[in-house]
């Protein structure tokens, strides 16, 4: 049986087991970095924005005072970090990332779960056109729908999860994610721009 968030905390904090906290990171990083990718859209700065937050949970950890309560909410808790470290980055650019990537910029959609090395079958290319698409409109809501969105997606929290992490009530967070779906039905569904033929 596979020791649970806690129990693994518990080894760390008690007895300064450092493979318990590589399990935990290693459990959680592809929702963590999923969310904090989807927030910055830019693999390096999420990169870092990753490091950032679990060097913050490790200094919390440490302090007698930690804010983490060991009530089996691990994720969240580190979630709050990774949200603010990300809000941080955001702030410091004085923007969000609202913007879709140029024409020919490379770095893949963070819902492309498409191997590279796959043939281009017609399929696979409609497929991943498909997901780019979806990113793009992604990257297009609101910053609070978009937010929403990335934590009951990447993150996989519940909406009680993502209301105390965003400080809104659950019937908020309810209504951010109908509005980001309804524009995003809206935004796939208008006719895309046919580029120009050269």
């Amino acid at each position: 049986m596979h020791p649970t968030d806690d129990q693994l905390v518990a080894a760390y904090l008690e007895r300064g087991d450092a493979q318990a906290f590589r399990r935990l990171v290693e459990r959680h990083q592809e929702r963590i970095y999923g969310y904090l990718l989807g927030m910055v859209r830019d693999p390096e700065v999420a990169n870092d924005l990753f490091q950032e937050t679990f060097l913050r949970v490790l200094a919390a950890l440490r302090q007698e005072r930690a804010s983490y309560t060991r009530q089996g909410r691990w994720l969240a808790w580190v979630l709050r970090i990774a949200r603010n470290a990300a809000l941080d980055y955001l702030r410091s650019r004085r923007r969000w990332q609202d913007v879709t990537p140029e024409d020919g910029e490379e770095g893949g959609s963070f819902w492309d779960r498409l191997p590279d090395e796959t043939p281009g079958a017609d399929e696979l290319l409609e497929e991943a056109e498909l997901q780019e698409r979806l990113a793009a409109c992604i990257e297009r809501l609101p910053p609070e729908q978009r937010e929403v969105l990335l934590l009951r997606q990447e993150a996989e929290l519940t909406f009680r999860e993502i209301a105390e992490l965003t400080g809104v009530s659950i019937n908020t967070a309810l209504g951010r994610m109908r509005y980001a779906l309804i524009n995003l039905r809206k935004m796939m569904l208008q006719p895309q721009k046919q580029p120009a033929s050269e």
